[in-house]
């Protein structure tokens, strides 16, 4: 992507949860390179987020570290508010925090597991999004950006119902938001990754489930945290996708065509 196309990004604060590993380091590092000032939250994860910072400083971009387990709401809108806080405003809100848990047969779903999935992928999210809010307002403008997956359409792999359908939530909560906040001039977007290689499918498939997805790709390979990036900044980028809200954005090498 030129530079100068999202020229508009240089100087924005953008938060990005869930930043230490996978698609939102990518992103973080791409915000950098964009120009922005960069918030990298962590939960576990500290030492791949001061390497994220890392990366992010070398790129010529503030960066900075905000820990917190967003699956408590008060802790979310704490790390929202530290952002916030640390660079005078919040501009852009990207929503990547989430994540499969473990795999689970619906009748392997007891009361605390499905809060588990629930509070990480769906509580989170709307805490965040609800604290982003009430800084974006006084500004008059903002851009929230959500991260959902193939699996909120397809119903996802073995073992995921449960998180393709918080995912489900995910892109409904989008749409909504997008009319909701309209007026305030804040455009609501998701980006929905397909099959990508990161922590999350090192974790949660085999490889012969990985062999099964790609076989389903028509591009006939996985795709990349990097190339997951390029849809976050077109989306955050007011230059770019200014008359865009409410939508989501597929990335999974053609498997999904809606």
């Amino acid at each position: 992507m030129p530079e100068s196309l999202a020229a508009d990004l240089v100087g924005k604060s953008v938060l990005i949860t869930g930043a230490s590993t996978g698609i939102g380091a990518a992103a973080a590092r791409a915000f950098a390179h964009a120009g922005c000032r960069v918030a990298i939250h962590y939960n576990a994860s500290l030492n791949r987020a001061e390497e994220v910072a890392a990366d992010v400083r070398f790129a010529g971009a503030q960066a900075f570290l905000v820990g917190g387990d967003l699956r408590s709401s008060v802790k979310a809108r704490e790390v929202v508010d530290a952002a916030a806080g640390h660079f005078g405003g919040l501009d852009i809100l990207i929503n990547n925090a989430g994540g499969l848990v473990q795999r689970r047969p619906v009748t392997e779903i007891d009361d605390a597991f499905f809060d588990a999935v629930i509070d990480l992928n769906v509580r989170s999210l709307v805490a965040t999004s609800a604290a982003a809010v009430l800084h974006m307002r006084k500004a008059g403008r903002g851009n929230i950006v959500n991260v959902t997956s193939i699996a909120a359409r397809n119903g996802g792999g073995a073992g995921s119902t449960l998180y393709a359908s918080a995912k489900g939530f995910v892109s409904t909560f989008t749409r909504g938001l997008a009319k909701e906040l309209v007026r305030d001039g804040i455009r609501v977007n998701a980006v929905s990754p397909g099959v990508i290689t990161t922590p999350f499918h090192e974790r949660y498939s085999t490889p012969a489930m990985l062999e099964a997805f790609k076989a389903s790709i028509p591009m006939n390979r996985l795709g990349t945290a990097d190339e997951c990036a390029g849809a976050f900044l077109y989306l955050a980028s007011d230059a770019l996708s200014g008359f865009v809200t409410g939508q989501i954005l597929e990335v999974n090498g053609g498997q999904l065509m809606p």
